[in-house]
């Protein structure tokens, strides 16, 4: 082969693979998909405390949502309590969780010997179990549980029937609304655009 026919074939692969990069169609479908990259390399200033308040706001919504879709499943008497207590048939907390990319689980007493959890949360829901053997107040808590996690816990109240339904069998039936937050989508989604 001589070098003429070479550089031929050659100049002939790029301006094939010009042609075929250049294609329309491809650039329109991934436009979506570069904003957001783009936009998410974009130098953003955003404190602990945005992040915090950002948490507690959402994670308020988002375990009101999921409680009273729970709550609501559970009083009409279903066959598949387990499904319902593991959150599985619940569409609309599934979507939550999706549309804030985060892991929403529901937590009993007997997690605080859960060690596939990280201290400080077994140490939380050490505090909810406490509280609830002693008529004790509850409150929402948030934990960043490292650089990237941000974990929100607020208790059920120990008279709705999730406790019951869900933990009935336990020595202090208690449930505990567990929402994992990654920090990379909590700021993400506070500099989406409004719409």
């Amino acid at each position: 082969m001589d070098v003429t026919m070479f550089r031929s074939i050659f100049h002939g692969c790029i301006l094939a693979m010009l042609i075929m990069g250049c294609n329309p169609d491809n650039r329109i479908q991934q436009t979506p998909a570069l904003k957001q990259e783009m936009m998410d390399k974009k130098i953003k200033r955003i404190t602990n405390e945005e992040i915090n308040i950002t948490v507690d706001s959402w994670g308020k919504q988002i375990a009101s949502v999921a409680q009273q879709e729970l709550t609501a499943r559970l009083s009409a008497k279903p066959a598949d309590i387990a499904g319902l207590c593991t959150l599985s048939e619940l569409p609309k907390t599934r979507a939550l969780a999706k549309r804030y990319a985060i892991d929403i689980n529901l937590l009993s007493g007997a997690d605080v010997q859960n060690t596939k959890l990280p201290a400080k949360e077994r140490e939380v829901l050490d505090a909810y179990l406490y509280n609830a053997e002693n008529k004790l107040a509850q409150q929402p808590n948030i934990q960043k549980v490292n650089d990237t996690l941000y974990v929100y816990n607020t208790a059920v109240p120990t008279d709705n029937v999730i406790c019951q339904a869900c933990f009935g069998n336990q020595k202090q039936p208690l449930a505990v609304w567990r929402l994992v937050f990654h920090k990379r989508e909590v700021i993400r989604r506070l500099n989406q655009p409004k719409k």
